[in-house]
């Protein structure tokens, strides 16, 4: 490795953020951009340790030693070889992922993890600053692949089939490609020209986009003509909450509020949900609910409340989460940073309206045990109910499935108890058919999505090769 006591003389530092006062009243991109010196100090800092639990951590296998080493020794085209291995889209995790690899760095036993998650953005933009992301374009094979989704697993999943010389067409129901790196991140962790950017490469590449297509019990005949079809919807189907007052006015889905946000900023559409002059408050302690609290902070929203069910993590790993375990730790968003209040171990019990709007929201505090079993239950608190006055509530605690009745009613597939695509190595029972991402694994990181595409591709070509 590069600077074996890089570690020993640079700490962990990660890039300035714009001012808040700045970047409430745009959607840009809130990080600034470090020097290459920065850069070189971070990638210094990875150790010769032997065993890279990073990259055990990391569900797309990156080989970070090798690339961070590279930065180090200045090598960026070098850098992007090694990345691009096995990461087909960089800048998008690079931006959004919460770096399951930096919990399992080897530093963080008893020192700051490396900032890998930042070198590898500036390893991908440094590579599209000079021109190297170019693109593939195959010799074909003859055969076609359908995909239904453009999501981060669907487009990983069509540049690896792309690049086995498939012809590979993606049908997507929105108007643009992208599926939740669109419609469902806000511009300031996100801005989209960084997604039309890779979307023009994969079409020079070859790929087909037809936006505006849901497929549906009218069309899906349409696909009986490709040689295989892969499944990428995600998990589009929201958990709601089933309480007194649900369908009171001013009370919305928080994937709803953050597509009409995005698609306001990219076309300046209608936006009907609206945290303008509002107390807001939102359900849901994740990183939707985050997305929620700074998108409504840039609306202009009077008062935003963010509520947590389960208890509030430690600020530190504890004794039955050691590493290189994911850290079970209290966590911030920068969107916390830019006017929010944060409440764990609170339950919700109705919803309280005046004059059928919404006028508050009626919680109670809960107090959290864990059992024999290790697993933990709650008892509400006596004289701990309270009305948090609010005109909009915003619900973001996860989702339940992908929407698949049409798959199922066409072509027999079939389903987990949970509502997902059944598979056995991403084919379904219809053999033809195949899937992945969360349609198929349930609700999860846009880094598990990139792998998922990765090995069902994969696995549609061992089918289709062995035709």
């Amino acid at each position: 490795m590069g600077k074996v006591t890089g570690f020993l003389e640079f700490d962990r530092s990660m890039p300035m953020t714009r001012p808040v006062v700045e970047r409430v009243n745009d959607y840009k991109e809130l990080y600034i951009r470090e020097s290459s010196e920065f850069v070189n100090r971070q990638a210094s800092r990875c150790m010769d340790c032997g065993i890279p639990f990073c990259q055990s951590g990391c569900p797309l296998g990156n080989i970070i030693p090798e690339f961070n080493d590279a930065v180090y020794r200045e090598s960026w085209f070098e850098a992007y070889q090694i990345l691009c291995l096995t990461n087909n889209f960089p800048e998008f995790t690079g931006r959004l992922c919460p770096a399951p690899c930096e919990g399992s760095c080897v530093l963080g036993l008893n020192a700051d993890a490396v900032t890998i998650e930042y070198i590898e953005k500036q390893i991908i933009e440094t590579a599209f600053d000079n021109g190297w992301v170019n693109p593939s374009v195959p010799t074909r094979n003859g055969l076609s692949v359908a995909i239904i989704g453009s999501g981060p697993s669907g487009l990983a999943a069509a540049d690896e089939l792309n690049k086995m010389g498939y012809d590979v067409t993606i049908y997507e129901k929105s108007a643009k490609p992208g599926g939740l790196l669109r419609y469902g991140i806000p511009d300031f962790k996100l801005e989209k020209h960084i997604i039309d950017r890779r979307i023009r490469i994969l079409q020079q590449s070859g790929i087909i986009f037809i936006c505006d297509h849901e497929i549906n019990s009218h069309n899906i005949d349409d696909l009986d003509k490709y040689n295989a079809v892969l499944l990428c919807g995600g998990s589009t189907v929201a958990r709601d909450i089933d309480i007194h007052g649900r369908q009171t006015q001013g009370i919305h889905l928080a994937m709803d509020y953050l597509q009409q946000s995005n698609e306001f900023v990219d076309q300046r559409t209608l936006q009907n949900i609206h945290a303008a002059g509002k107390h807001v408050v939102v359900i849901g302690g994740g990183d939707t609910g985050a997305d929620c609290v700074g998108t409504a902070a840039r609306q202009g929203a009077l008062s935003i409340n963010q509520l947590e069910f389960m208890f509030k993590p430690d600020a530190s790993r504890n004794q039955n989460n050691p590493w290189p375990q994911w850290p079970m730790i209290l966590r911030k968003s920068t969107s916390h940073d830019e006017g929010c209040t944060r409440q764990w171990s609170v339950m919700t019990k109705s919803f309280i309206k005046n004059d059928d709007k919404l006028s508050g929201l009626l919680v109670c505090d809960v107090d959290w045990e864990k059992g024999p079993d290790d697993k933990y239950s709650f008892i509400p608190k006596e004289n701990s109910n309270r009305i948090i006055p609010c005109d909009l509530v915003l619900i973001a605690i996860g989702f339940l499935s992908g929407q698949t009745s049409t798959f199922v009613n066409k072509w027999n597939v079939g389903l987990e108890t949970n509502g997902n695509i059944s598979t056995s190595n991403y084919q379904t029972s219809n053999p033809k058919i195949f899937s992945a991402g969360d349609m198929r694994r349930g609700q999860s990181l846009i880094v598990w999505a990139i792998q998922e595409g990765r090995e069902a591709a994969k696995s549609i070509n061992n089918y289709l090769i062995n035709q």
